[in-house]
Formats: C-alpha cells, structure tokens, sequence
C-alpha cells in the first residue's frame, strides 16, 4: 500500500494516515475519529488543529460522503493488496443508553446491562461523552451507593460476593469513563452518600476497586476547590490510612496523598486524619521514599496536619519525625523546602519545648534554617519564615557549638 499514490484528502490531517472514519469539526475540517477525540478528549485541546480555531462545540458530524469515496477507492484498489474499510459503528444514542437504564432496574438485567455499557465505552470517545450527557455517571453512582448499603446488610456470604460484583463493575466504569470537569463536579455536589460508598469499597473491595474509588475521589476532589468543608466520617481517613499503608501502587498512594491535601484544610477532617494514624504513617512513608513527586505530597499532608495540636503531638512524638523533615529541606525540591520550612515554623511556634528545641540543634534543623537564610533570595517567604524562627528562639540557639561558625556569624539579629 505504501507504493500506491493515495488522494491526500483521504489523509487525516493529524496522523497522515487513510480516515477509517472520518468527521468533521465546526470549523469545516475533516479528520479520523479517532485522532481527533485523541486531541480533544484524551490530550485535552478546545482548537481545531488545522485552523487553531477554538471550537465552541465539540461536536464530529460524520462525513458520510467522503467515508463512502474512500471505501470505493479501497475497493478499487483491493487487486493491489489494499483492504476494505469496514463501515463503522454509528455513535450511542440517549434514546438507546436511556432504556439500558430502565432496563438494569431488574436485578437479574444488572450486569448484563453494566457489560454493554462497557463495550458501548470502550468504542469511542465520542460514546463516553454521549454517555455522560445522557446521564450514566449519575446512574453508576446510583447503582454504587445500592449495592454496597444491600452488600453492608446482606446475612448470606453469596449474596454480599454477588452485590459487590456489581458495585466493582459499575465503580471501574465509571473510573474509566474519564468524565469531564463539569460531570465530576455534578458528582461530588450534594452526593455524601456516593463518598461513604467509596469509603466502603476501599475497606471491603477487591484490589482494583480500591485503587478506582481513591483515583475517582481525587478526580472530584481536583475539580472541586473544595470551598465548602465535607463532613467526612472517621472511617473515610481510616481507609485512606490503610491504603496508604497498602502501598497498592505509586499511582494510588499518590492519589490518596492528593485526597488529603484536599480534604485536610479543615479542623475537623485534620483531626480525624490525626486519629487515623496519618502522622506517623506518612514519616514512615518519608523514610524510605526516594519518589521527588510523593515526598513533596507527604510533606505538603503532614504541613496541614502541623496547623493542630495533635498533628504536632504526633510528629514529636515520632523519633524520626522532626530529623526526616529537616533532612528533606535543601534536598528535593522548592515545594518540598516550602513545605518543610511551614512544618518547622509550626513546631517553633507552637510547640517548642526545652527538649524539642534542643532536638532541633542535636538534628541539624537549626543549621538547616540558617543555611536557607543565607542562601534564598530575599522577600521569599520559606526565607522569612526561618528567619522568624530563628529569631523566635535566639537565645537557645544564637551561641550553640552545633551550629556551623560561618553560619552564626550570619545569624539574623
């Protein structure tokens, strides 16, 4: 085929391949299906690629003329070892996802129903979005939040595995579906139930499940700036914890560190992470990571978790919990001394016992201090924020043989 001279408006404009399917954008410019949902779905982009046109709607009409020219074309060329195009699948209708609804109202319909929405998924983007249009996050978040309060009451062991199969297949469905901004929002507003029955799959779910109900949170966690504090259970961080604890993979410890941060800025929710175990979990995690992107997020939780009492009771209270956090700063990344610097700050201010000033000497946090002083650029905060806790404590620090001579001499007064 490679030595045949194909039209170049066969060609998409994207990959340069022959169109499958092609369709065309508002913008009069005809692409394959599936290179231009790559573009505006996967990758993200609202321009027509060829014009750079931003599109007011997303929109791909079929361009059945040019689909049929060039199926003519293969055939005509099938002597010269040319395949035929296969007529493609015309997109999902809301009339047609709307009676698969109606449809999985009968339990013994349920997962039959739930496999075809999977196979309807997995065809295109364009089916995904029709989906979500037509409701089908709110139907799988439905059917979610059913099966696992049946599966929580259920006395006999084979009907909680069976009501758990279906909460599993429709939670990876909806996890795949990859929802926009908006359907995500639309999910997490006024939906506490829908959150307590991800807080039941990652106790009682399969390994799969788990991960997909904490990357799922940390989606509409990320969409939603969280104005609004979420009266979120003990059991919720609990589950957090144990993941975390699990370390199922970097991907979901790194969501459920990123749920944390989400959901911590609150008092209450940081006390119920404290209670959980979440400090001293998260200094264990920090003595061994080696990860730059996960240690700036578990610096970043345990800041949050710094701003109460008994957060800072837990760091203290853990051998290695001031060290770690010192030996993190100057050795990662300007997210990571930000947030190192922050823990610090709250300790010295708030929590600054004889021994725990001591400690910070013995460990090298003090020189650590001093060393971001005289090397950040003036007017940074992490720079003030040392300076303030050095000044704060002076009089137990300035005239110590821990610290460096060439660093005392820059002590700030």
């Amino acid at each position: 085929m490679d030595e045949i001279e194909i039209p170049s408006y066969f060609l998409c404009p994207i990959s340069l391949e022959i169109m499958k399917d092609p369709v065309t954008l508002s913008t009069g410019i005809t692409y394959d299906r599936e290179s231009i949902e790559k573009w505006l779905f996967s990758q993200k982009n609202n321009t027509c690629p060829a014009t750079k046109q931003v599109l007011l709607d997303s929109e791909l009409a079929p361009n059945i003329i040019l689909r049929r020219f060039i199926q003519s074309w293969c055939i005509l060329h099938a002597p010269e070892g040319v395949e035929r195009l296969p007529t493609p699948k015309a997109p999902i209708s809301k009339s047609q996802l709307l009676k698969l609804f109606k449809d999985a109202e009968a339990p013994n319909m349920q997962m039959k129903c739930l496999q075809r929405l999977r196979s309807i998924a997995s065809q295109n983007e364009t089916n995904k979005r029709c989906m979500e249009t037509a409701g089908t996050a709110d139907f799988l978040a439905s059917l979610i939040v059913k099966k696992t309060t049946e599966a929580s009451s259920a006395e006999v062991s084979e009907d909680v595995i069976e009501l758990r199969r279906a909460s599993d297949e429709a939670l990876s469905l909806l996890y795949h579906l990859q929802l926009s901004g908006s359907g995500l929002k639309s999910l997490l507003e006024n939906n506490i139930e829908f959150i307590e029955s991800l807080t039941s799959v990652m106790q009682s779910g399969n390994y799969d499940s788990r991960v997909y109900a904490v990357m799922l949170l940390k989606s509409m966690f990320e969409v939603d700036d969280l104005k609004q504090p979420i009266n979120l259970r003990p059991e919720f961080f609990f589950e957090l914890v144990d993941i975390l604890n699990d370390q199922i993979s970097q991907a979901a410890s790194k969501a459920t560190l990123k749920v944390l941060i989400s959901v911590c800025p609150w008092g209450r929710n940081r006390i119920k992470a404290v209670e959980a175990g979440a400090v001293p979990l998260l200094i264990d995690l920090l003595l061994d990571s080696s990860d730059k992107r996960a240690t700036e997020l578990m610096l970043m939780a345990l800041d949050l978790l710094c701003h109460c009492a008994e957060g800072r009771a837990e760091l203290l209270n853990h051998s290695a919990g001031l060290a770690i956090v010192s030996k993190k700063i100057l050795r990662v990344s300007s997210t990571a001394n930000e947030s190192g610097i922050r823990i610090l700050h709250s300790i010295s201010k708030f929590s600054a016992t004889p021994g725990v000033l001591q400690e910070m000497l013995q460990i090298g946090a003090v020189t650590k201090l001093c060393v971001v002083f005289q090397v950040f650029d003036r007017g940074l905060k992490t720079k003030e924020r040392a300076r303030e806790i050095l000044k704060l404590h002076a009089r137990a620090w300035r005239n110590s043989s821990c610290i460096p001579t060439h660093l005392l001499s820059l002590y700030p007064s």
